[in-house]
């Protein structure tokens, strides 16, 4: 898969350096020629100087090509603006946008825009964001028989109570993150768009998640 990145700050090439090593070809875009230095000299990326918003810049990297963009850059703004340049005017499904402002995350949210605040970030959050679904632990127990795992849920289960979905494959809901903020279940709680689950998986079914959840709830 082929993979954007707008900033080549620490962030932006620790990213693509781990886009790399999972096997995607990536591009790079900065306004400054030097900044690519981080990347060092294996990289067999895509450079590209120029402004992260600037069509012209973006195509060149070939965003009309990519699964997923990143707006990594040192301004909120220039972030939210690349963000929403890839999705709307290119139609790039899957995007992200770091933010230093986390009070503003709330808003890029509604646009539908997953955003990271540098306080909480890691290069492993943000591709985790940008990568396809699947199961991948953000922790696992000392004797590996359990895993807390990110999982983003198709939207044939909006609507739906997460017990059905804890019914169906087997886990259970530890919290969810809505709009920016986490927050525990409560009976009855429904799934709604852009929510991502934190899902406790025993490790004998993790295998069978995302299967079970790309098959849709059961019918009523």
């Amino acid at each position: 898969m082929h993979f954007v990145v707008m900033g080549c700050g620490r962030v932006g090439s620790t990213l693509a350096l781990e886009l790399e090593r999972n096997g995607h070809s990536v591009a790079v875009v900065d306004k400054s020629e030097l900044s690519f230095r981080r990347l060092g000299a294996g990289f067999g990326g895509r450079t590209v100087t120029g402004v992260g918003f600037d069509r012209d810049v973006l195509t060149e990297a070939g965003v009309g090509e990519a699964y997923a963009f990143a707006a990594v850059s040192s301004g909120d703004n220039s972030n939210i603006l690349a963000a929403r340049v890839a999705r709307e005017v290119f139609g790039v499904e899957h995007v992200a946008a770091r933010i230093y402002d986390s009070a503003r995350a709330e808003v890029y949210e509604r646009l539908g825009i997953p955003t990271v605040a540098t306080v909480k970030w890691t290069a492993d959050q943000m591709v985790r964001r940008l990568l396809p679904r699947g199961v991948v632990p953000d922790y696992t127990d000392a004797s590996g028989a359990v895993h807390l795992a990110q999982v983003s849920v198709p939207d044939t289960w909006v609507g739906h109570r997460l017990s059905a979905l804890e019914t169906a494959t087997g886990t259970r809901v530890a919290f969810l993150t809505r709009l920016g903020t986490a927050q525990l279940p409560r009976p009855g709680t429904v799934h709604q768009e852009g929510d991502l689950l934190h899902l406790l998986v025993p490790d004998e079914l993790a295998g069978r998640v995302e299967k079970v959840l790309d098959a849709g709830p059961e019918p009523d």
